[in-house]
Parts: structure tokens; C-alpha cells; sequence
């Protein structure tokens, strides 16, 4: 495969870019985004799943994605485990509804085969249109708020308190420092626009940890990758599993979770590079085909779903307008499979920082929601907060659902409220009741 085939490929003339520029740009998105991989196998290690497993099949789910996406779709775009669903998966799935992460498993991938027919049917544009723009902004906010939380509490800056529910944590604690030391250094580096500031971060946390004897040493730093075998097709096998009505509706916040979140964050990323015509994204249905076959692949493989990733914006940032850039990180996120060990020394404390970071990132949807408009305020407040208060995503998104049809019919905006969002109503009543 020589240059001049990959130029005429991937249109580097038409795009005004370079092999070398492409290579560079798919090498800072995989520094920017090299911490899933040890931030998802802890998340989801949480509902039971094997780390190791989780490791591997985040590597391998998050370079298939990449590589369909830039041959494919021919976007810069990267595509890996979302931070939110994966803390959905795990504490709200699993641990708060007691569900066996086998059977969840067998939700995304249920959920990722309907993502692949609405792709396939182009019914996108109806589902989009359907939820009110002010309730996708309120979810990725919550999220953003829920992974904080989370954050926060697993670095021990928050603690239970039966006197006020929650405390700020004890500070006579060297991991709870280490947590701090490890939110400053990575704010700092975001706030100078390091390039892979979250990777970074959680690597000088971790070498702090180990100077201070606070985590282990690592007995070694390559190897081959962790064996597929805890989690390869639990998705499939559980399948007859999903027989409840609340089942359902983690199956239908798995796909609208994953839907929105990659659909405002392509959009967002088209907007940055400039692909964005008469406000459209010409090719978003081979995209979100790159999503959702990631995803399905994922599901079976052993992950929580994907999605695209908003750090492909550090790789635009440096210039990449091409495919190949997403498949320079789809290649290296395969080489990152030789780095396990390290999972040993990427402990709570060193996640920590990362997950509030992004929460912090995700909460930056909240000065789109038209705060002014009491009807449409209400319910997206209540799913904003309602997600971190209950500790589940699918809680805050049912109590938004169920609200913004009562205050928009009593406002007289009945006729603004889509039927599917009508539909919902009834559902999330259901869900409630159910649960």
C-alpha cells in the first residue's frame, strides 16, 4: 500500500492535508483517548466483569470502530467505550437494579441491533427529530454530572454521611490526596490545551502513587493481551434474558443514550473540521454505521457500547481531515493491547480526575437549555439532577420524559410535543411502576 494510493483514497489533496499530518492527527486522538482502556475495564470491573476481559475487548471494539469510520465513512472521527454508559452499565444496571452484567451485556446487544436497523431504514432524522432538543441537552449533562459524582466518590472526595447524605471526604487519607493531586495536574494540563491532558494526567498519578508507595509496582509493563474468554458471546447467550419490562426499558436508554451522545458529538466534531454542508453532515449514515457496528461487535466481544469520541476534536486540531487518521488510532488502540499490566496500577484514584474531568466537559450542555422557559426548564432540570440524586441515568431520563409532556400541554405547547415523546410518557410511567 503505497502513498500515492492512500492520497487518492483518503482525498488528501481535496482535503488540504498530508500523509504525515494524517499520522500525527491519528496519534494525538489515541494519546487523548488512550484512557479508556484502563478507565472502562475499572468502570465496568465494578458489576463483576472480568478486567482483563473488559481490557481486551475495549481495544479490539475501539480499533474496529476507528478503522470502519476512517475507510468507511472517511471521517477523523475515533470511536471507543462512551464514559457515561459505561457508568450506566455498570452502577445503574448492575449494582442499583442487581442485574448480572451477563444479562446486560445482552442489552447493549440487543440495543446495538436496533441501532443498526434505524441506521440501515435511515429512520435517524425521525428519532432525532422526535426528542426535544432541550431533553438531549439535559442528558448529556446529567451524564456528565452522574460521572462526576461517581468520580468523586471513588477518589474519596466524597463520602456517605448519615447525618447529611453525603460529606466532603477525610483528608488524614494519602489516596484521597492522591486523587486531588491528580484533579489538579489534569486541570491544569487542560487548561494549557495539553494534547492527551487526561492521559497524561492519569499517568503522572500514577507514578505519583507509586513514589509514595500508594499503589503497587506493576511486576511488569507488556504482555500478551488478557484472554477474551470471561465475557466472548455472553451477550448472545443471555439474549432470552431480556424477558421484563424493565429489561425493555435498559435496552431503550442503552440505544437512546448511545444514539444522542453519538450524533451531537459527530455533529460537533463536523462543525470543528468543517464538513458540515447546508447543515447537514454529508456521509452521517456510513458513520453511524461505524458507531453502531462497534458497538454490536462490543456487545459480543465483551464492552459497554460505543460511541464517537468528542477528543477526535485534539487530532482535528492538528489537522487531520482524512479517514486515515481515525485508522492510525484504530491501529494503535490494537498495539494497546500489549500494555495490561499497567491495568494493576490504574487504581480508583487514578480514574478519578478523568471522570470528573469529562463530567465537567459534558456538563457544558446546560447553557443550550432555554433556562427562561419555565415548561421546558422543569423537566430538564429534573433530568440533569435527577441522574446523580438517584444514581442512575435511566431515572433522570425518566423523570425528564414524564414531565415534559404535563408542563408543555399545560403551557398550551401540546401541539410542539412529538407523539413519540407522547409514547415515552406511558413507557417511563410503566418503568416506574416496574421498578
Amino acid at each position: 500500500m503505497n502513498e500515492n494510493w492512500l492520497s487518492r483514497y483518503f482525498h488528501f489533496s481535496e482535503l488540504n492535508t498530508t500523509l504525515r499530518r494524517e499520522t500525527l492527527a491519528g496519534l494525538t486522538t489515541f494519546i487523548s483517548m488512550a484512557y479508556i482502556l484502563f478507565v472502562n475495564p475499572s468502570v465496568l470491573g465494578a458489576s463483576g466483569m472480568d478486567k482483563g476481559a473488559v481490557f481486551t475487548a475495549t481495544a479490539i471494539a475501539s480499533a474496529l470502530g476507528c478503522l470502519i469510520m476512517g475507510i468507511v465513512a472517511k471521517y477523523p472521527i475515533a470511536i471507543a467505550p462512551g464514559l457515561g454508559v459505561n457508568a450506566f452499565f455498570a452502577y445503574s444496571v448492575c449494582i442499583g437494579m442487581k442485574i448480572p452484567w451477563q444479562t446486560a451485556l445482552a442489552g447493549v446487544f440487543i440495543a446495538s441491533i436496533i441501532f443498526v436497523l434505524i441506521t440501515v431504514f435511515k429512520l435517524r432524522e425521525i428519532i432525532i427529530d422526535a426528542i426535544p432538543q432541550s431533553l438531549k441537552l439535559a442528558m448529556a449533562a446529567g451524564i456528565g454530572l452522574f460521572i462526576a459524582f461517581i468520580g468523586l466518590h471513588e477518589g474519596g472526595l466524597i463520602v456517605a454521611d448519615k447525618a447529611t447524605t453525603v460529606a466532603f471526604g477525610p483528608l488524614n487519607v494519602g489516596t484521597t490526596w492522591l486523587t486531588i493531586f491528580g484533579l489538579i495536574v489534569t486541570v491544569i494540563l487542560m487548561v494549557r490545551k495539553v494534547p492527551g491532558a487526561i492521559f497524561i494526567g492519569m499517568v503522572l498519578t500514577s507514578i505519583a502513587g507509586i513514589v509514595f508507595k500508594l499503589i503497587p509496582l506493576p511486576s511488569q509493563i507488556i504482555s500478551p493481551a488478557p484472554s477474551l474468554a470471561p465475557t466472548f458471546g455472553q451477550a448472545i447467550t443471555h439474549v432470552p434474558d431480556i424477558n421484563t419490562m424493565q429489561l425493555a426499558i435498559v435496552v431503550l436508554t442503552f440505544l437512546l443514550v448511545t444514539f444522542f451522545d453519538t450524533a451531537g458529538t459527530l455533529i460537533g466534531l463536523a462543525e470543528q473540521a468543517g464538513f458540515m454542508k447546508n447543515n447537514k453532515m454529508p456521509r452521517v449514515g456510513q458513520a453511524l454505521l461505524a458507531d453502531s457496528t462497534s458497538m454490536l461487535a462490543g456487545s459480543v466481544l465483551g464492552t459497554s457500547p460505543t460511541s464517537a469520541y468528542i477528543e477526535s476534536s485534539t487530532g482535528i486540531a492538528v489537522g487531520g481531515r482524512s479517514g486515515f487518521t481515525a485508522v492510525v488510532t484504530g491501529i494503535l488502540f490494537l498495539f494497546g493491547m500489549l500494555f495490561s499490566p499497567l491495568l494493576a496500577v490504574v487504581t480508583p484514584q487514578v480514574t478519578a480526575p478523568a471522570l470528573i474531568i469529562v463530567g465537567v466537559l459534558m456538563a457544558s450542555a446546560l447553557k443550550q437549555i432555554p433556562w427562561d422557559e419555565f415548561e421546558i426548564a422543569v423537566p430538564a432540570f429534573l433530568t440533569v439532577i435527577g441522574m446523580p440524586l438517584t444514581y442512575s441515568i435511566s431515572d433522570g431520563i425518566a423523570l425528564g420524559f414524564i414531565l415534559y409532556p404535563i408542563t408543555m400541554v399545560v403551557a398550551g405547547r401540546s401541539k410542539q410535543v412529538h407523539p413519540i415523546v407522547y409514547f415515552l410518557f406511558f413507557v417511563f410511567i410503566i418503568f416506574f411502576a416496574l421498578i
